[in-house]
């Protein structure tokens, strides 16, 4: 094996062109292909899939145009709480975190819940808490301030009203321009493995700690070197309860699916069933990759050691 391949995401949702401005669009093309760049030339160096997700996401967390590190929005307090989560098909092992605040990039902090903490998911405090002893980059509240961001959240923070990544249907004339959302990263290496990643703020005026998909292995992210790895946005809510990532790598390994086959499957059969808006990311061990979508749109991108490069936003 030495064909690699990086493919990411930056969320799916209410996305028209018509509601996008030039200038805005060459923006988020020009961050997606970034990410690419820096999630290939870790590939290209001989890096694992795991290296590549990571520097894929860590990219589109210090952009303050998606949902995730910089960028997230804020909870009903006010405040970004922030979810992640990593995982290696090769071995299964997996990171995840939910509900910390000031950490710069969530995804590292999921890393090395992977590697050095002897569980999968830490959360809130305690996250934050071994963040800290690991030496992990903390930020203060000021560096996750973004001015459309607390617009968007002054404009509905007195009401029972919640905003997903792109879609929001109280408040379409304010969010026109401002799409935003979850971001994730799926990736092959030279050596035949292959790794997901998913990292976001969460919903806009989110309260009780409300944690969506990213997170949770099985839901949001999953990789499995037997299958495929995926990283999932959207409606958190309905891709939980779906288990939407590991349900294209069931049907992969019982059903014998492609991987496009049961990710159309799930995002356009199973999802649309239960009113589930969003979409998916995915890599097979063969280094096919797929975007599959039922929003009008997703961020998203490829870029392989077979010279495939392409940055796309809408359907």
């Amino acid at each position: 094996m030495s064909n690699f391949t990086i493919v990411v995401h930056g969320g799916a949702g209410t996305i028209l062109k018509k509601d996008m401005s030039p200038e805005l669009e060459h923006a988020y093309s020009g961050v997606l292909q970034d990410a690419l760049d820096s999630g290939y030339a870790s590939l290209e160096k001989g890096g694992t899939a795991i290296d590549a997700v990571k520097a894929a996401i860590i990219v589109l967390e210090d952009n303050v145009l998606f949902n995730a590190g910089k960028g997230s929005v804020f909870t009903k307090k006010g405040v970004q709480e922030m979810d992640a989560a990593i995982m290696s098909g090769a071995d299964l092992s997996a990171g995840a975190i939910c509900g910390v605040r000031n950490v710069r990039n969530p995804i590292e902090l999921a890393a090395e819940v992977m590697t050095n903490s002897n569980h999968v998911f830490l959360s809130g405090k305690g996250a934050n808490d071994f963040a800290i002893q690991q030496g992990i980059k903390l930020e203060p509240d000021d560096y996750f301030f973004s001015q459309f961001r607390y617009d968007q959240w002054k404009a509905i923070r007195d009401s029972d009203t919640y905003s997903l990544d792109h879609t929001n249907h109280h408040l379409e004339e304010l969010l026109r321009d401002r799409k935003f959302g979850t971001v994730g990263a799926v990736a092959m290496d030279a050596a035949g493995n292959i790794a997901a990643a998913t990292s976001t703020g969460g919903m806009t005026n989110k309260k009780y700690g409300r944690i969506g998909d990213s997170p949770v292995i099985g839901a949001g992210t999953y990789a499995n070197n037997k299958t495929c790895a995926i990283s999932c946005t959207g409606h958190g809510e309905m891709f939980i309860r779906a288990v939407a990532s590991y349900d294209v790598s069931c049907l992969m390994e019982y059903k014998g699916l492609s991987l496009q086959e049961a990710m159309h499957r799930v995002v356009n059969e199973k999802l649309v069933s239960m009113n589930g808006e969003g979409g998916m990311i995915g890599i097979d061990i063969h280094g096919n990759a797929a975007m599959v979508f039922n929003s009008a749109g997703m961020y998203r991108g490829l870029k392989s050691s077979k010279g495939e490069n392409l940055v796309a936003i809408y359907k």
